[in-house]
Parts: structure tokens; sequence; C-alpha cells
């Protein structure tokens, strides 16, 4: 891996090899597509491979939709930025959550302290999304929730809440993350063991594609893979062995793979060159209809779709010479737009110091905005296919994704090589090469090993952090336990027990939890009792 190698051949001439790998002449024409068959390997937009995007007028006819991750502190404060947002043109939400609700805890559990709203809303029972989506129109702003071990508590809790307020299930969009492998390789905020959280997902999958039609139950999230340090091939590699494994799990419940599979998206990185990014996501359209044509037999057109978020990387950010990464952003935008994205999130500038400020946020969401109505980027579709680079870069990362995909198989397959830590071991394995190259200078980061320069302290606005936001949170928890008919919690709560040992469907019986203000940790407790914790393995 490297980028920006000097070598004397005669004359100084840059060497560039990208970070999967791959050498890049300085011209490219027609000899490097020799064979190329554009019906088969490009075709129209809106056509099957899809290379050229998934819908035949793109952005000429609909724009991607804009959905900036934001939540923090309560649900009030969430609620107030969620509107400030939608106010701006935002077309979809996009809820971040706090540490103790991601890993399944309630606000009063002596392990959330210290961590209550720090980095997310802190969400404990019903409440507090009736607080959190109040006079938010759900049958037209849809909700991507950043949440994954207990995303089936948190599916359920936005279906009562969403009926609550008037709108039934069959006209929301829900986008839980639900993906709980990429957590157990980069991220971290795992609670049960592999088996048990798949089953989960299952459940998730099974009851949206029975009652939640316009919900999407997973989004696979090659993004945390890339961010903990995979390379651009090893993140669609890795975020397909994952896919596959859900799909594999669902079938084998008897569901056909045209009930479900078009339901489901992906959430992607983009941070890194930009033509690598670029060919990354159309391989990866691509592939992803070959392989669910061919492998699972699909018949309906629409469950070819590779459906994706694809929005600028925080790892791609710095500290240093911070204002730089509003100009990052914008190209990251570029490359998204440009890749055929159905949903754009963009990072903001300040976000290696801080959850985006109001200023950041709108600074982000503006770009968005730009690149759709004044620089051309919707005008026509696909501008780069037939590029003879664009289109050879494509083929030969398709390439790379299939040789990571191939390595994944011979270890035992996604789920095998995650509980055996294969799959950390190499994500480890390339963060450390990339830091050395950035060591080494062989990848130049601007700000970071070239272009450096003496800085004051920065004067970067810093979202102040209210220590009372958990004893605010802790007592409403506390209100709501005295409250509630409790009679009624430990039936439902039990209910769900049944559910989950008898191997049942536990969405239901998740609802009916929540309808009675029972608590996330409370869920989540009926969970370990049942499924235990996952053990990370060593990777050393």
């Amino acid at each position: 891996m490297g980028v920006a190698t000097y070598v004397k051949d005669g004359e100084d001439i840059r060497e560039v090899i990208l970070e999967s790998g791959i050498p890049v002449k300085a011209v490219y024409g027609p000899e490097d597509l020799e064979g190329f068959d554009y019906r088969a390997d490009l075709g129209d937009p809106g056509e099957y491979p899809f290379t050229r995007g998934i819908h035949k007028l793109m952005y000429r006819k609909t724009p991607y939709t804009m959905r900036q991750y934001s939540g923090f502190g309560t649900p009030r404060e969430t609620n107030e930025r969620f509107k400030f947002l939608i106010g701006q043109g935002q077309t979809g939400l996009n809820v971040a959550f706090d540490l103790p609700t991601q890993m399944g805890l309630d606000s009063d559990d002596p392990m959330a302290e210290g961590d209550v709203g720090r980095v997310g809303m802190a969400v404990d029972s019903l409440r507090d999304f009736e607080e959190a989506f109040r006079d938010i129109p759900l049958d037209r702003i849809g909700s991507g929730l950043t949440i994954n071990a207990v995303a089936s508590i948190m599916l359920a809790m936005y279906q009562v809440v969403a009926e609550k307020y008037g709108y039934g299930p069959d006209v929301i969009s829900a986008t839980p993350q639900n993906d709980i492998l990429k957590e157990m390789v980069g991220r971290g905020m795992w609670i049960f063991p592999v088996d048990s959280s798949i089953r989960l997902i299952g459940d998730t999958i099974e009851y949206s594609a029975k009652y939640l039609p316009r919900t999407n139950p997973v989004s696979v999230c090659g993004y945390h893979i890339r961010e903990s340090g995979a390379t651009p091939a090893q993140e669609i590699a890795y975020a397909f062995g994952i896919a596959t494994t859900y799909i594999d799990h669902v079938l084998e419940r008897g569901l056909l793979i045209d009930e479900f599979v078009h339901r489901f998206s992906f959430n992607l990185d983009i941070y890194g060159n930009f033509f690598e990014q670029i060919a990354k996501f159309r391989a990866a359209r691509r592939m992803w209809a070959k392989m669910i044509k061919e492998r699972y037999d699909a018949k309906n057109p629409r469950s070819l779709w590779f459906r994706m978020l694809a929005g600028g990387g925080g790892g791609g950010l710095t500290k240093e010479q911070p204002e730089i990464n509003i100009v990052r952003s914008a190209y990251y935008a570029m490359i998204s737009a440009l890749s055929g994205t159905q949903t754009m999130a963009l990072c903001s500038y300040d976000e290696a110091y801080t959850i985006p400020t109001p200023k950041a946020a709108l600074i982000s969401l503006r770009t968005m905005q730009l690149l759709l109505e004044e620089v051309g980027i919707r005008d026509t579709v696909d501008p780069l296919g037939g590029s003879y680079y664009v289109e050879w870069l494509t083929n030969t990362v398709e390439k790379k994704i299939d040789e990571e995909m191939k390595r994944v198989e011979a270890a035992g397959g996604m789920a095998r090589a995650v509980e055996t830590g294969y799959v950390q071991k190499e994500v480890a394995k390339q963060a450390y090469l990339f830091e050395k190259a950035l060591q080494e200078r062989t990848k130049i980061k601007v700000g970071v090993n070239k272009y450096v320069m003496e800085e004051e302290p920065h004067k970067v606005e810093l979202h102040g952090y209210d220590p009372t936001v958990a004893d605010e949170q802790i007592r409403k928890l506390g209100e709501l336990k005295r409250t509630r008919d409790n009679r009624k919690v430990g039936q439902t709560l039990k209910d769900l027990e049944g559910a989950a040992r008898d191997n049942r469907n536990v969405m239901p019986y998740l609802v009916a939890c929540i309808k009675e203000y029972a608590t996330l940790g409370e869920m989540t407790g009926v969970f370990k009792q049942v499924f235990g914790e996952f053990k990370e393995p060593s990777i050393f």
C-alpha cells in the first residue's frame, strides 16, 4: 500500500499504488478495455447490471436524500436539532444514540455513568422516543437509527411511537443499522454472541417483510470496517460477506429471496483516493446485482438494486488545520454523488473534535445542497461512464473485492471468520500499514505529514456536554418506573423471555413490552439471560 512514491527510471515519475494494492499507469486508453462489453459490463442506468446506477434518470429526476447524523443529550434537545435540520432542507433523519443506549443500558445503570447523552441521545423507554419524534412527519421523513446490538428493540420502539402519533406501519420508513457483525469487526458495540445476534437480525428482517413494508431492516455497514483500517476492496468484500450471512439465515426460515432482499441497504465510507472510491461503488453495484441474480436466483429486478448511503468518512478528517476538512468533505460529497448514492450523510468539519455544532452541520448540509443546485452534478447520469480509466479501475477493483471474498470463504465464511478473529486481524493489519505509510510519508495527508505549519491552539467551537443531562434522564426514568403498571411490564418481559427461549420471533413481544413502557435495560437484560454475551477473540 502506498501513494506518491517517487522512483527514478530515466526521469522522475510519480509511482501510484492505491490502497487496495492496485498500481496505476499514467495514461489509459482503449487497449485497457479489451473485450469490454457495454451491455454486459456497463449497461444503461437503471438496467442490469446497474453499474451506472439503479435508476434510469437518477438525480435528474429525484435528488439523493440528505440525512445528517444527529442526536445528543436529552430527547428534547435531539428533537430541536431534528427540527432545525429539517427546517434547513434536510430530507431524512439519521439518529445518534449515546453509548449506554447502544449497549442496552438504562441511564441509571452504574456502567452508564459519565456517558449519558454524551455522544448521542439517551433512550430508556418509549417515553424518550415520544419526545424525540414529537411533531416530526414520520410519513414523509424517513429515519436512520444508528443502533446495532439492540436494533430490534429500537425498531419496535419506532413502530410504536409512529402508531402513537397516527402513522401506520405501512407508511413509516425506518432504517436501523442492525449490523452486528461489523460491530464485532470494527467498532465494539456488541452484546450477544454471534449466532444469537444473527437470529435477532433475522427476526427484524422477517417481521419487516410481513408488517413494515417500507422499512429497511438492516443497513450492512462497511463504513466502520473501513474506518477501522480495511482497504476499500476489503470494505466491500466484508460487507458482502456479512450481507450474505444474513440472507442465508433468513432463507433458512423459509422466506423467498424476493420477499426481503430488496429492502437491504448499505452504509459505506468515503475517504482516500477520489477515483478508487468511485470505482469501488460502481464495482459493488455490479457485483451485488450479479450475485443476487446468479447465486440466489432472484426474479424481481428491485432485488438486484444495491441501495446505499455513502458519505464522507470521519477517518479522513483531521484535527490539524480543521478548516481544510470543509474542503475534504466537499470532495467526499462529490465522490458520493458521482458514485450514484441514494442517500448522502456528510461528516462535519469539527467532528475530529466534537459532536457537530449547528453551524458545522449546516455547512455540511449546504455542501450537499450546493452540489444539487449549483454545480451541475445532477444534469446527466453517470458522467464518468465510459472513461477508460474509470472503467478499467472499476473492473480491477471488482477483482480485488472478489479475491478478498474468497479469502473469507476459505476462513469458514463471515460468521466463523468473525468468531475466530480472522477478519479483525486483517483489518488491524491494514490499520497498521496505513499508519506506517503516513509516518513514512508514502501516503500524504495535507496538514498532517506535508504542508505542516506551526499553529495556535484551534479555536473550534465545541459542543458542550451538560452533566445535568444524566441527572434529568435518571429522574425521568425513576418517575416512569413508579407510575407505569409494573405488573403488566413484568408479564410482557416474561412473555419476551419465553419467545426468546422458544426461538419465536421476538418482535411482537418487544412491541408489547414497549407499549407498557418496559425499559431498554430490562428488555436487554432478558436477552442477556437467554443468549449470554459475546466473548471477543484474541487476534494476536
